[in-house]
């Protein structure tokens, strides 16, 4: 269902004329094309189609992320708005992220269904959110809220 979104955004930019967009749509198009070859070697790679394109573009956001940062730093401000760019772009096609109230919610919810009791269980907790949460929550939070709790 994703494929099919990414594939009408991408004619709709070209209609369009749209260079920005296209060339994003296409770098997307591009990763979950690799990452379909790579599945084709791995004989137990049989995934949720949409959790792994929700997956790459989970990654794709957090490397443009990582990427304007060390622009800003460097004061390359034309190429951190090209970053900025390309993740409003790519995350119109995620959908919408938890707020922090539900986030501190499901991670109490994980402490009390994984009986985790210290710091050590965070590897548990995750995994279980991972599970239930993929491409809904930010994890980086969800680990945060999770180490607070369990201290």
């Amino acid at each position: 269902m994703l494929r099919d979104q990414l594939t009408f955004a991408m004619k709709q930019a070209m209609k369009d004329k749209k260079k920005r967009r296209l060339t994003t749509i296409r770098l997307i198009l591009a990763a979950i094309k690799d990452r379909d070859i790579a599945a084709r070697t791995d004989k137990h790679a049989i995934e949720d189609e949409d959790a792994v394109v929700l997956e790459i573009l989970s990654k794709m956001i957090k490397q443009r992320k990582e990427s304007l940062v060390v622009y800003e730093e460097a004061g390359r401000m034309e190429l951190a708005q090209q970053e900025q760019a390309e993740m409003d772009i790519i995350s119109e096609f995620q959908p919408r992220q938890m707020p922090e109230e539900e986030i501190t919610q499901a991670v109490k919810k994980a402490i009390e269904e994984t009986n985790a009791s210290g710091l050590k269980d965070i590897g548990k907790i995750m995994a279980l959110l991972k599970g239930k949460y993929a491409g809904k929550m930010d994890f980086s939070r969800a680990s945060a809220v999770a180490r607070s709790e369990l201290s």
